[in-house]
């Protein structure tokens, strides 16, 4: 088997107990694009089998998500699994929200929270945390294209939808928004809802699959790349399929390539006339 699974993961499980699941009712190698912490919940595209080989596309691509942060509380981690060092601080308006938040869209630098996978010198930012080693993280630039309040959740939680690009830390945004309104916030709650083209409307919670039905929720590999797609002749193909180059008179750029026999085989790359797959996803 080859190909995609959406899950809509629940809150409280680890994406890789996510991934085993898919892994062992496919009996086939698998991966997922972009974890997701426990505490958080939604899409997670799980790849089967070669389609794994599509993980640094699949990184960068615009993410979606729905996420509550509690105004006027601190905590180690950033977010309410945490330790909370402050919980009677100021909670502002919506209109105070509202005002600010075009400052946090476009291309910034962000520091990711201690409570992180970043690596520093060998060891897992968490692991330092955890064993109460201080030590600083160095901002990393990050693209978020938008930032809208959704609403007053309570007293002192809002709702948000912010779509942004991959590496970005949306307890960094709680953080970084709460000190710009002269106060604190961490994130109690977080939702993705799209991933590139993975979307929740088309996600399956892993409890409902089975060996027997979990075929019919694959997504095929090309049906969610953007490219154009080619098919080679057969003597072409004998030569691109085993290693070899042709000359090609397509513009430069991936494309989707295809057996003679109309299958799809994988990810081909043109350049300067001459073409050499670079990907064999089937």
């Amino acid at each position: 088997m080859t190909g995609f699974i959406i899950i809509d993961k629940k809150t409280g499980v680890s994406s890789a107990r996510e991934v085993n699941i898919i892994k062992k009712l496919t009996q086939t190698p698998c991966g997922h694009m972009g974890t997701l912490d426990p505490m958080a919940s939604g899409v997670l595209p799980v790849a089967i089998g070669n389609a794994a080989r599509l993980f640094d596309y699949f990184l960068d691509k615009r993410k979606i998500y729905e996420a509550q942060f509690v105004f006027g509380s601190d905590s180690n981690t950033l977010d309410t699994t945490g330790k909370i060092s402050k919980s009677d601080g100021y909670v502002p308006s919506e209109d105070e929200i509202e005002r600010v938040l075009p400052e946090f869209c476009g291309e910034i630098m962000q520091v990711p929270p201690k409570y992180s996978a970043k690596n520093v010198k060998g060891k897992r930012g968490y692991q330092l945390a955890r064993a109460g080693i201080d030590f600083e993280l160095p901002p990393k630039k990050v693209n978020i294209y938008s930032v809208k309040l959704k609403g007053r959740v309570s007293e002192d939680s809002f709702s948000f939808i912010i779509e942004c690009g991959g590496g970005t830390y949306i307890r960094s945004v709680a953080r970084d928004l709460g000190e710009r309104l002269g106060t604190c916030a961490i994130m109690s709650s977080l939702k993705r809802i799209q991933s590139g083209v993975f979307t929740l409307e088309n996600a399956v919670q892993s409890e409902k699959l089975t060996a027997e039905n979990i075929e019919k929720h694959i997504i095929k590999t090309e049906s969610v790349l953007p490219y154009e797609s080619i098919k080679p002749s057969e003597t072409e193909a004998k030569k691109l399929f085993n290693g070899l180059t042709v000359q090609s008179s397509l513009t430069d750029g991936i494309y989707k390539i295809f057996r003679t026999d109309g299958s799809f085989y994988g990810l081909a790359e043109v350049k300067h006339n001459i073409l050499k797959v670079r990907t064999k996803l089937c």
